[in-house]
């Protein structure tokens, strides 16, 4: 039979990941080959960020660093690329959440601070990964991109299958890549049933167990 820890054994595991992600530590922009890397910004869209059934105040408080953070790649050289969720009326995805960021829609564009700090390529997307779209994949095909900075939201749900999948990608292909997570650059939002704090903590872990480079933030030098 399964064996599943008492609340005392889980308190102590959750106390360690804890001290984990307490640990982590800045890196320096200048620590990576910047003709060799790409910023992903996952969802830092008006429908998550300032209105709309899912937009929430924890992403809107990253916005202005994302932007920022944007700027500085932009004058490094860095690519951004956006993921915007942009979906339909029949979306199914709306079997699970509330309609959001409908295609064409001021939910579904990239935020005014983004747009007004960088240069950036949209890359539309209609469901939580943004990987499985042909126009990402078709971007990583014709790249030779190895280290990615993945930053926006939800840390929990977009950012998380985004970074695994993007990472699994290389790994399959037998390709050196490095996939940064800045923690000071993501955020998760606050719903029903869902502790966002508990549940981006969560998120960083398992990240960084399959692979992930999960850092405190990203510094420009």
């Amino acid at each position: 039979m399964k064996h599943t820890k008492s609340f005392q054994e889980l308190q102590t595991s959750f106390s360690e990941v804890y001290e984990w992600f307490s640990s982590l530590k800045d890196i320096s922009l200048s620590q990576l080959t910047t003709d060799k890397t790409a910023h992903i910004i996952v969802d830092m869209i008006n429908g998550f960020v300032k209105e709309g059934a899912l937009s929430s105040t924890e992403v809107l408080s990253i916005n202005s660093s994302v932007a920022d953070f944007a700027a500085v790649c932009t004058k490094n050289n860095i690519p951004n690329i956006a993921l915007a969720d942009s979906h339909s009326k029949e979306s199914v995805e709306f079997r699970t959440f509330p309609v959001h960021c409908l295609d064409g829609t001021y939910e579904s564009e990239v935020t005014d601070e983004i747009k007004n700090s960088s240069d950036f390529t949209v890359v539309k997307k209609n469901s939580t990964n943004g990987f499985l779209e042909p126009q990402f994949i078709d971007i990583i095909n014709q790249t030779d991109k190895n280290t990615f900075i993945v930053t926006g939201d939800c840390t929990d749900m977009c950012v998380i299958q985004f970074a695994l999948t993007l990472k699994a990608d290389f790994n399959r292909r037998n390709i050196e890549s490095r996939v940064i997570v800045p923690y000071e650059l993501t955020a998760t939002c606050s719903m029903p049933n869902h502790e966002p704090e508990l549940a981006e903590i969560m998120a960083l872990y398992i990240m960084h167990t399959n692979g992930i480079e999960t850092v405190r933030n990203i510094i420009a030098d």
